[in-house]
């Protein structure tokens, strides 16, 4: 999943805050409760506080139970990275925005391959749609590949 390549590009800054070793990969376990619950957010500088506060207002906002470990924030950054290309960035420009807004540091690469998993898992979904009878749902996938493709 896209959320695996995700690091958090201040988690050095994080540690020191934090005092123990916060990995860097954005969505593991760790990294999510050290931002949740151990971090003190007056010591952190104003862009970096931002950045944290972006993300957890874009993926960690939901109401599970096991929030942050629920699964709810990998599935919102995979689908934000898709909102993103259907409004027209490529994936140089979506990493550079990933970076910007939230700190987090996905290669343009890996962004390219997540989007063609996509394309070919819409194409599957399509092809069984039109199998099953289900002529709306075929559009949909079709029109959303057309969007991803650009």
């Amino acid at each position: 999943m896209i959320s695996d390549k995700a690091r958090f590009k201040a988690a050095k800054k994080l540690e020191k805050i934090v005092g123990y070793r916060v990995p860097g990969f954005a969505f593991k376990g760790q990294f999510l409760e050290a931002v949740c619950a151990s971090l003190d957010y007056q010591r952190l500088d104003r862009r970096l506080k931002q950045q944290l506060m972006n993300f957890m207002k874009a993926f960690l906002n939901c109401k599970c139970k096991t929030n942050p470990l629920c699964g709810c924030a990998e599935r919102k950054f995979a689908s934000e990275i898709l909102e993103l290309r259907i409004s027209g960035m490529n994936h140089r420009q979506i990493s550079e925005f990933l970076l910007d807004e939230y700190g987090l540091s996905v290669f343009p690469a890996d962004i390219l391959s997540y989007l063609e998993e996509s394309v070919h898992v819409l194409e599957a979904v399509k092809d069984v749609s039109l199998i099953e009878g289900k002529n709306d749902l075929a559009e949909l996938s079709a029109g959303t590949i057309l969007s991803i493709e650009g």
